[in-house]
């Protein structure tokens, strides 16, 4: 039997399971708008990242390509900025152009999120270390 790794919704509750999105092929990185209503889903496989429309029911819709690449983990910004880890980290804006690239001395950046007291501090986890970088614009 074939084996797919895919995205699922728990509802609020924590009653039910909806399986959304199943025709990636290794989802991996995952992150949300702020607002509820966009999620970006990174394809490591595929080497691809997509943006959907959440719907109020946590379906999704609207599937579209946000970029050529794809990630272990992701974060966003207050700005709607998007960032993807591999090597390094790469910051694409909205319309998924990328406008940045974070290098960090290894091989592979696994995983990246904001934090500290005003979510201006970019924490970045690679191979064997952690990075911390100060930002002038907040996680979200």
């Amino acid at each position: 039997m074939e084996q797919k790794q895919c995205v699922y919704y728990m509802t609020p509750d924590y009653k039910t399971v909806t399986r959304i999105a199943d025709d990636l092929t290794q989802p991996k990185g995952i992150i949300g708008t702020a607002d509820g209503k966009t999620l970006y889903i990174a394809d490591i496989g595929a080497k691809k990242t997509y943006v959907y429309d959440i719907s109020r029911d946590g379906t999704l819709s609207n599937k579209r390509l946000f970029c050529e690449m794809g990630s272990d983990g992701m974060t966003i910004d207050e700005e709607g900025n998007v960032y993807l880890t591999g090597k390094g980290v790469s910051v694409f804006n909205p319309a998924g152009e990328k406008i940045r690239q974070i290098d960090v001395a290894k091989n592979w950046a696994a995983n990246v999120t904001f934090g500290g007291k005003d979510r201006k501090t970019l924490f970045i986890t690679a191979s064997d270390s952690v990075y911390t970088l100060q930002m002038r614009v907040a996680g979200k």
